[in-house]
C-alpha cells in the first residue's frame, strides 16, 4: 500500500524488452536503499525490484501493466514518480494507493495561475470508473484533491512544491498519466452496480 506522497523522482536509464515484459532500469537517491522483492511505485504502478546497483534498481512490467499504463511509453531519460511502500503505523499523509492503475488519462490543459497551476484530464468514461470533487485521486502515483469532476475529466490543482518535486514539471498537453481512483469508491460504486 502506498499514501500517493512522492519520496523521489527518479531517471530511466535503460529499457529492455524480453518476450512481452519490460525492464526498467532507474537512477534515483532512494535506490541505493532498495532490496529485490520489495514494492515501489513508478508514476504509480507497484513494481518489484527485480535488480539493484549502485544508484539504481531494476523492475519488471508485464503485459497486462503495459496495456493499463503508462509505463511502456517511458523512454530513456524520461523522469518518473517513486514511493516506497508505506510502514505501517507512519501517518498516511495522502490517501490509501495500492499502486493498482485503473486506467490512463490525457492532459488536456494546463493553466498557469501565477502561484499553483490547474491540470485537466480527460478519460474514458465507459470502463466504469468515476471522480467527484474533492475526492481523491492518484495521478502518476500523486495523491491529488479532484478540484472540478465531469462524467469523462477532472481536474486538479498543484501547488508549487508538488510541481517541483514530483514529475508534474514535465507534465505536457497531451501526455498520458495513469490513473488510480479512490478504492473506497470503486466498492461504493461496485456495491451500487450490484443492486441495480
Amino acid at each position: 500500500m502506498f499514501t500517493g506522497i512522492i519520496e523521489t523522482v527518479g531517471i530511466v536509464q535503460n529499457i529492455a524488452r524480453e518476450n512481452t515484459n519490460l525492464h526498467l532500469t532507474i537512477r534515483s537517491s532512494i535506490s541505493d536503499e532498495l532490496k529485490v522483492d520489495q514494492s515501489v511505485s513508478h508514476n504509480g504502478v507497484c513494481l518489484t525490484v527485480v535488480g539493484v546497483a549502485p544508484g539504481e534498481h531494476t523492475v519488471t512490467a508485464i503485459q497486462e501493466t503495459l496495456a493499463k499504463s503508462n509505463i511502456g511509453s517511458l523512454t530513456i531519460g524520461d523522469k518518473i514518480n517513486l514511493e516506497r511502500c508505506t510502514i505501517a503505523g507512519d501517518r498516511l499523509d495522502g490517501h490509501i494507493v495500492q499502486g493498482h492503475v485503473d486506467q490512463t488519462a490525457v492532459c488536456t490543459n494546463i493553466d498557469d495561475q501565477n502561484g499553483s497551476w490547474v491540470y485537466t484530464f480527460n478519460y474514458d468514461e465507459t470502463i466504469g470508473n468515476i471522480t467527484v470533487e474533492k475526492g481523491s485521486i492518484a495521478v502518476n502515483g500523486v495523491s491529488l484533491t479532484v478540484l472540478n469532476s465531469d462524467s469523462n475529466q477532472f481536474s486538479v490543482a498543484i501547488i508549487p512544491y508538488t510541481y517541483e518535486h514530483t514529475a508534474f514539471h514535465m507534465l505536457k498537453q497531451g501526455d498520458a498519466v495513469n490513473l488510480e481512483f479512490d478504492i473506497i469508491g470503486k466498492y461504493v460504486a461496485k456495491l451500487f452496480s450490484l443492486k441495480s
